[in-house]
Formats: C-alpha cells, structure tokens, sequence
C-alpha cells in the first residue's frame, strides 16, 4: 500500500500558487456558474411558466405535482449527462469535455425560452440537464489534478461556490425581472435567454484551460488501478483499457468507497431538490397567511437562502480541513435535519423566516454539496476520477429525480409543505452513520 504522509509545510495555503492554477480555476468557474444559475433559475421561473403554459384550472389541481415532475426530469437528465461526461472526461481528457458540455448548454437553454408547450419545457429540461451534468466532474478533475495538495481544497471549494454563485445571479435577476416586468406574464422566459450567455465563453475555455498533466501521464503509463495501491496495473497493461465503472467496481475497496459516499450524494441531493427547493413557496404561504403582498417575500427568501449557500462555498475548503473531512460530514448532516425541521415548522414572522433561510442555505446547499468537490477526488485515482466524481454527484440523480414529483404530490394531498418536508428531511440521517465508514483523507496527497 502506498504511504501517504501529511502536509507539514508551515507555509500559506496559497503558496506555490501560479497565474496557470488560477485560470485552470477561473475557466473551470465559468463553466459551472452558469449550472447555477440554471438549477435556480429553473425553480424560480416554474410558478410562472405554468402559469403561463397551462390552464388555470391544470394548475389550481395539478400545479405542484407539474413543478416535480419538471424538476424531476431536469435531475434525470442531469444524472444521465453527468455519469457520460464523467466517463467520457476520463477518455478523451477534461478540457474537451467542458468545451463541448458548455456549448451545448448554451444552446439548449436558450432555446428553453421559446417553449410553447409545458411537454416542451420538460423535454428542452432534460436535454440541458444532460450537458449541465457533463461540466461538473470535468471542472472538479481538472482543478483537483492542478492544484497543490494544500491548497486543492480550498480551490474546489470555490469552484463549488459558482453554483452558488449563480444562484445568487439567478435570484437578482429575477427580483430584478420581478420589479419591471418587461414581458408581462411571459418574464420568465427572459431568464433562460441570460442562462444561453455562457456559449460565448466556449473560445475563453478552448484558450485558457490546459489539459491536467496528471491524468495524461496516468492513461500513458496505463495506471488503470481506481484505488492507489491496487495491484491492478500488470493485469490490465496485458490488454486494452479496461471500463472505467469496470474499473471502479471490480475492487472491493473502491467499490465500498463508491457506495458509501454515493449514499450521503443521495441524501445530500433528495434534501436539496425534494425539500431546500420548496422555502420560496413557503414564504409566499407564510406572507399570504400574513396579508402580505404576493410575488415578494418569495424572491427575497430565494435571495438569502443563495446568499447563504454562497458564503458556506467559499469557505467550505477551510472548513473541512480544519474539521477533518469525517467531522464535516457528520456536522453537515446533523445541521441539515435540525435547519430543515426548524424551517418549515417555522409559522411566525417573516424576518426570522428569513434568518433560518439563511442558514438553510449555508448548511444544505453551500456545506451540503461543496463536500462532494472536495472529497471524493481524493478517494481515487487519475484515471477514474472524473466516472468516480461523476458516479457520486450525478448518480444520485438517477434516484433523487423521483423525489420532487413525490414531494409535490405530498405537497398536494397531504397536509402542504411543512408535512412533506419533514418526511423527506428524515433521509439526511443517513449522513450521521456513513462517514464513520470511510477513510479520513486531510491534509494527505492526491492519489495518481
């Protein structure tokens, strides 16, 4: 087995930081702010769009259980794009794989805002969910196989937080749309013409980003091992590259790894989509049993909650490697059931509404998904990392899709937001019994 040795040097995080880490991270941002912006924007133009795509008879009965089922087939397609990315990531390299998911992208989200059918909107969702779900493990790979040990999770930690960041966009410009109105009823479509902008960013990234060296020496020497140590190499140098989820299954050891944190993934991402998602909608319920006016506690809540996200992002790097990866994912899951509980058992003022949403988001999405950046690439090795990373991020999606649509229908037949969201919440437990499980990685090198 390979020894591994903690990093001692006094020095700062940053030191040995050249102007080539910082674009690979800044051309990989770019591709994943805009995943962001997507995800949210999504959430935020549904009300809207049904509205706008549907009779008001179809969304006075249906309305909820249509919004699940638009989210829940964004998430499949994210799930099936982002596990072909990933693999692909693996075979033809990281940068070719971004370039061509961000383009893509672009595209299909552009023509997003020219739906004329709610079947449109949900088809053009899965479409984009596919080239969504390509760029996160190529960026994730790239940036971890470029960066210092030192100071790679604090870089993945930021990449992470331009999901947040986008969000953070997302929820400016449509409190921004909101004020004006420029297309009356049909405002929403404006959203997913600004979420088409990231197609011009193809010619930055097909310039600045640089191939990851790492990855090009381990397909050279043909290191085919997903774990470092295996003795995996001789048999497979005797033929042809071996599959990657092949490769990441026939080991016992990478394939328990594989489980468990594809395990915390699942509950990470069912909380997110089947419960987080829902704290806009529940301000307007609150404001509206308060004789607030419609359509402005629900993109203020939004607003905070991002901001929030955003903020646990940035720092989350530092975090985890104060806390130990071990501590940190026992903290996050523990916060998540407590924050969700406190959120949506929550009846009174809606300025303390919005403080637990803030929290909400630093905990469920800023601390929630930045550990699925941070962790799983050290679990596994050059040549598998960007189908393992993939696998954990976006695998959960294959199962996590169906939970919006239950969501909404326990949102429509029994008892509102409040009673869905406490019983879907219960499946963050899981998060208190994994990590115990699995190998504590700070502050140890990446593995080859």
């Amino acid at each position: 087995m390979t020894q591994v040795t903690a990093v001692t040097d006094a020095a700062p995080w940053y030191a040995g930081l050249t102007r080539r880490h910082w674009r690979v991270l800044w051309g990989s941002y770019l591709g994943w702010i805009f995943d962001g912006y997507e995800a949210f924007a999504l959430i935020l133009a549904l009300p809207p769009a049904l509205n706008s795509l549907l009779t008001p008879q179809q969304v006075a009965s249906s309305g909820a259980i249509y919004a699940g089922v638009a989210i829940g087939i964004t998430l499949l397609g994210w799930g099936i794009g982002g596990l072909a990315g990933g693999v692909i990531a693996d075979y033809v390299g990281r940068k070719r794989t971004m370039v061509l998911a961000v383009f893509f992208y672009a595209l299909l989200t552009g023509i997003t805002a020219f739906s004329t059918s709610l079947t449109m909107l949900i088809a053009m969702r899965f479409l984009t969910g596919l080239a969504i779900g390509a760029e996160w493990s190529t960026g994730i790979a790239l940036v971890a196989e470029s960066w210092p040990d030192k100071a790679r999770p604090k870089g993945l930690g930021f990449l992470q937080s331009a999901f947040g960041a986008g969000a953070v966009m997302a929820a400016v410009i449509w409190f921004a749309l909101n004020m004006y109105q420029p297309l009356g009823s049909e405002t929403w479509r404006l959203l997913f013409v600004i979420g088409a902008l990231p197609g011009l960013c193809v010619f930055y990234l097909m310039r600045a980003l640089e191939e990851s060296e790492r990855w090009l020496t381990a397909v050279r020497e043909k290191r085919w091992e997903a774990v470092e140590g295996q003795a995996e190499r001789a048999t497979a140098n005797s033929g042809g590259r071996p599959f990657t989820l092949t490769s990441l299954f026939r080991s016992a050891e990478a394939r328990r790894r594989l489980w468990l944190t594809f395990l915390m993934s699942l509950a990470t991402t069912t909380g997110w989509w089947a419960v987080s998602t829902w704290s806009p909608v529940y301000a307007e319920q609150l404001a509206a049993a308060q004789g607030e006016p419609a359509g402005i506690w629900g993109p203020r809540v939004a607003l905070v909650y991002t901001l929030g996200g955003w903020i646990a992002y940035m720092s989350s790097g530092f975090v985890a490697d104060a806390l130990g990866r071990r501590k940190y994912l026992l903290f996050l899951f523990a916060g998540s059931l407590l924050i969700t509980w406190a959120t949506y058992l929550w009846t009174g003022d809606l300025v303390t509404f919005s403080v637990l949403a803030f929290f909400n988001g630093v905990i469920t999405l800023g601390f929630g998904f930045s550990w699925m950046a941070i962790y799983p690439v050290e679990l596994f090795t050059s040549s598998v990392r960007s189908t393992a990373a993939s696998v954990v991020f976006n695998g959960a999606r294959l199962i996590a899709w169906v939970f919006p649509i239950i969501a909404g229908t326990l949102v429509a037949n029994f008892g509102g937001i409040t009673n869905a969201a406490l019983i879907i919440s219960s499946i963050y437990v899981l998060g208190l019994f994994v990590p115990w499980f699995l190998p504590e990685t700070v502050g140890k090198p990446l593995p080859q």
